[in-house]
């Protein structure tokens, strides 16, 4: 254990609903809930005063009503939270040596080596301070030797506050804490471990290693670490730049508009797959067309912080009749999407129902186990192979994934790369090839 390091944890104090109280001071002091307002909407976030009540995000909007009658719900407007985060983001990246943006409203930075100049301690103080003064929004801090112990401090300094745990502090600091306090203890952890009677972090650190490898595999292993206040993982250097992508060249020029758009239909589909396995989200959408001319040009949109399928391809589809002006052949299509950062949906913003988000789970589920080709959107797929007697050939992804199995690395490498993003498919065959950022 790096005694030495000093990991500032910065997180926005219910920063949702604190966007919205800078814009109507009225809401100050009041239950408030964003999202969650129709019958089958979930609570993206809520206000300190919801919370008195029991509520908390993820929680049904049906439930909130029943446990706050008088809260007030607001359908929320994440293109403006992703500014506010952006913003916030620039002040922190002019102000620090190295910094990860871990998520929407939450940010780690690296002060190791700092205190000779100054006190990390008083520096993230003025650091919270102008934040607090340039975007007229709350925010907490916790200073400690890991990003664990910093991100409890945080919690623990909440709302608006901050708290530093050097190191000879940290045990009487973790000690009586209750475990679910830990971060990646959830609900169904924190209900096993109860039921052993392990319901502070002081007992959890008294149990073997071996016996909470037997219990909870790996990850009771790495709760172990952090309930005794051991977490090696680094600050990751944030990159605003950090994007994924894809794009297809055509063996033969077209300007098929309806084929083009199931194209990046496709390309879409895969890369808010490949979002929501890597738990990302992405602020920025991309597309680039090649005409037959080989003049390349390209069209881009700051979004709200997404990984929705049919927000993006929305998005998509738009940028490509912006970009599309000349009506030439097209050589090459592709798709972008950068800006990303580490988070999950917010459920109930965009007038996004709880069961769309529910299908691309259960669809990335399919895709996980059977491969990516496994669930695809019907207006990317060719008319289905049939035998010399004109029956149809089933599509069997279980077949297939045995099949890849069996071929050497390299061609398995090979198979699943091209599997990501499926080409549209004409009645001859692919008429496509795929490259990848």
């Amino acid at each position: 254990m790096d005694k030495e390091r000093q990991i500032i944890h910065m997180d926005q104090d219910a920063f949702f609903v604190s966007v919205e109280i800078r814009k109507n001071p009225k809401l100050l002091g009041k239950p408030v809930i964003i999202g969650g307002g129709g019958d089958r909407g979930v609570v993206a976030s809520c206000s300190y005063e919801a919370r008195q009540y029991g509520i908390h995000s993820a929680m049904p909007g049906r439930t909130a009503k029943l446990l706050c009658p008088q809260a007030i719900f607001l359908k929320g407007d994440m293109e403006e939270y992703s500014k506010a985060s952006h913003d916030i983001t620039e002040i922190i990246a002019d102000k620090v040596p190295l910094f990860e943006k871990a998520s929407i409203d939450e940010h780690y930075i690296d002060m190791t080596g700092m205190d000779r100049f100054f006190g990390c301690m008083k520096f993230a103080s003025e650091l919270r301070q102008n934040i607090i003064k340039e975007m007229g929004l709350p925010i907490s801090f916790g200073l400690s030797i890991n990003k664990t112990v910093a991100k409890i401090a945080t919690n623990e300094s909440k709302p608006d506050g901050e708290r530093q745990v050097t190191f000879p502090e940290l045990r009487p600091f973790l000690d009586p804490l209750a475990i679910h306090k830990i971060p990646g203890i959830g609900h169904a952890t924190y209900k096993k471990l109860s039921e052993m009677g392990v319901r502070e972090i002081l007992t959890l650190t008294q149990i073997p290693q071996q016996l909470m490898f037997k219990i909870l595999g790996q990850h009771g292993l790495s709760l172990w670490q952090k309930a005794n206040g051991i977490d090696l993982s680094p600050v990751v250097p944030y990159r605003e730049r950090k994007s994924i992508g894809t794009q297809a060249t055509f063996e033969s020029d077209t300007m098929d508009m309806a084929k083009l758009k199931a194209i990046i239909t496709g390309m879409v589909t895969g890369l808010t797959f490949q979002l929501r396995n890597q738990k990302k989200l992405t602020a920025c959408i991309t597309v680039t067309v090649r005409y037959t001319n080989f003049e390349t040009v390209t069209q881009q949109e700051r979004i709200p912080y997404t990984s929705l399928d049919s927000f993006l391809i929305s998005k998509a589809h738009s940028l490509f009749e912006k970009v599309y002006a000349k009506r030439m052949l097209l050589r090459l299509v592709g798709v972008k999407l950068s800006h990303l950062v580490s988070g999950y949906e917010q459920i109930g913003l965009y007038n996004v129902a709880e069961e769309e988000y529910s299908l691309y789970q259960a669809m990335d589920k399919v895709r996980n186990h059977y491969g990516a080709e496994a669930v695809v959107k019907a207006c990317i797929v060719t008319q289905p192979p049939r035998d010399e007697t004109g029956k149809i050939i089933k599509y069997n992804p279980r077949k297939k994934k045995i099949l890849i199995e069996n071929k050497p690395e390299e061609e398995q490498q090979e198979v699943k790369k091209r599997s990501k993003i499926r080409s549209f498919m004409s009645e001859k065959g692919t008429i496509g090839t795929k490259s990848y950022d």
